[in-house]
């Protein structure tokens, strides 16, 4: 069982973590009707008395948007100064997750989003490595993502992420760590709950937006990191079997930072990865306040 943090926010209050319950007929639980964030927060490897947040305000603004979508008025500064209280209560002094959620917290049956009750909640569990920081297997997944036409894909949206579950688990069962889904085109979209990244002629490709990915932080951290290193990023459609000749490929999001992916079904990359290990370096300083080129996407939390 994970190690949760003993203080949640639930309901307008912070309560322990084992009394913030909701109801077997809450409406978000049988419809999908929520939205949801994460973010990691780092223990200042210089002062032990600091929590660092990475691009905190980038968080709240998409959970915020998120919540547009249940018609749901969140304000980003509410999830902001929420977060931070919630930090300070807990004060961790391990590395930790924060899941934010959004979601319909009426008790009823009839799936809708108008005259209907929304809330808000935090919670935090410690957490290290979420995929294999020295590489992972791939398969093609047989769950094709859905499209933005029905499914606003730009939100966290709860209902969604059966598609990413059924997919990790047909890749886990087939001997597999991770899965890559097709978008309806049959073009490369994301894995589970990260984007992905590809290396070829020392150019860093990834899928674009109108591919119905999520709208990654990491993901576009990644970029500008790249472009500051001074490499060519080009955003386009990619085709399955760029994959399988691939120089690099990598995964990145909040959870799996950047994981680099060293088989795709049964084709071996290399495993020399200079580009994928300079970002995933350059990433870590900046995570741990140790870049000063990038300190305004660190909150810093005293505790």
């Amino acid at each position: 069982m994970p190690d949760f943090l003993p203080i949640a926010y639930f309901e307008g209050n912070f309560v322990p973590f084992k009394d913030a319950n909701i109801s077997i007929a809450t409406h978000a639980l049988h419809y999908g009707t929520g939205a949801f964030g994460g973010l990691r927060g780092t223990i200042n490897p210089q002062n032990p008395k600091q929590v660092l947040l990475f691009r905190l305000d980038r968080h709240c603004k998409r959970l915020s948007n998120s919540a547009k979508y249940l018609h749901y008025d969140l304000p980003a500064t509410k999830i902001y100064d929420v977060i931070k209280d919630f930090v300070s209560k807990n004060a961790p002094t391990n590395p930790f997750y924060i899941r934010p959620f959004v979601y319909t917290s009426d008790l009823g049956v009839a799936p809708r989003l108008h005259n209907i009750e929304k809330n808000f909640f935090v919670y935090g569990l410690e957490m290290g490595d979420y995929l294999s920081p020295d590489g992972i297997s791939c398969r093609i997944s047989s769950w094709y993502r859905q499209e933005d036409r029905s499914l606003p894909l730009r939100g966290k949206i709860s209902g969604a992420y059966i598609t990413s579950a059924l997919a990790k688990t047909e890749a886990v069962d087939a001997g597999f760590d991770e899965a890559i889904l097709m978008n309806s085109q049959g073009k490369v979209c994301e894995a589970t709950g990260m984007n992905i990244f590809m290396v070829r002629n020392d150019k860093l490709i990834t899928p674009s937006f109108d591919q119905d990915i999520l709208e990654g932080i990491t993901r576009d951290s990644v970029i500008t990191i790249a472009k500051n290193l001074g490499l060519e990023v080009e955003q386009r459609e990619i085709d399955k079997t760029e994959l399988f000749i691939a120089d690099e490929l990598f995964l990145c999001g909040t959870a799996a930072k950047v994981t680099p992916v060293k088989r795709v079904e049964n084709y071996h990359l290399s495993p020399e990865r200079p580009i994928t290990t300079k970002i995933k370096e350059t990433l870590t300083a900046i995570t741990e306040n140790r870049d000063p080129n990038y300190q305004d996407w660190i909150t810093v939390i005293d505790l």
